[in-house]
């Protein structure tokens, strides 16, 4: 059962998640806060395993507090990329955008619980558009070349960068989802990346993925 803390200052939007987390069977709703010092010290307490941020609340230092407790998934919208980027900095293992369906929700929230980084298709799209475009903020590395990939390492790779999980990648290319993981640790191994997010970053700069103009 993964427990989950929702932050969000909106008590009607707040109260909608709690009750959606709590009707999926796998989740349980151990705290709620409208504030990012609240949410600090339920994090403390409660012992959440991914807190559901709205990334509109005022102090988002305060993340730097909570991945030490838990990981951070971002509730985020489209005209914010300045937030995502200092969530993103701050130690936030994944973005979801507000206008998601129920069930990217949830797959992200369970992504997020198994030790992936997740983005939406969306929220990744703009990220890897303005690094592209010269913003250093959005991935501070520089990715190499993807000559030592396999045919299917690439299309793992190809995959992820599109925001898929992994086990909506096993769904797509009929292998279990153990079999997704070694192949991305072998891409991960193979590039020389400590992160998805990094994957991500490279699949676009390689040529692999085409990044969508940012707007």
């Amino acid at each position: 059962m993964t427990r989950v803390l929702v932050v969000d200052d909106q008590p009607l939007f707040r109260a909608g998640l709690v009750a959606l987390l709590n009707a999926a069977p796998d989740l349980t709703v151990v705290g709620e806060a409208a504030d990012a010092e609240t949410a600090v010290g339920l994090a403390q307490s409660c012992a959440p395993d991914v807190i559901l941020l709205d990334i509109r609340l005022p102090g988002l230092a305060a993340l730097t507090r909570v991945t030490k407790s838990a990981r951070v998934l971002v509730l985020t919208s489209f005209d914010l990329d300045e937030y995502v980027q200092e969530a993103l900095r701050l130690g936030a293992a994944g973005f979801v955008l507000k206008e998601s369906e129920p069930e990217r929700l949830l797959a992200a929230i369970s992504a997020v619980a198994s030790g992936e980084m997740q983005f939406s298709p969306t929220v990744m799209r703009r990220l890897v558009a303005a690094y592209l475009l010269g913003d250093p903020r959005s991935a501070p590395w520089v990715p190499v070349g993807l000559d030592d990939l396999t045919e299917r390492e690439r299309e793992v790779l190809r995959l992820v960068a599109t925001g898929m999980t992994n086990a909506a990648i096993a769904t797509r290319l009929s292998v279990t989802e153990g079999t997704v993981k070694t192949h991305l640790n072998r891409v991960m191994t193979k590039l020389r990346l400590t992160s998805r997010a990094q994957a991500v970053v490279t699949a676009y700069e390689s040529g692999l993925v085409t990044p969508q103009p940012a707007g």
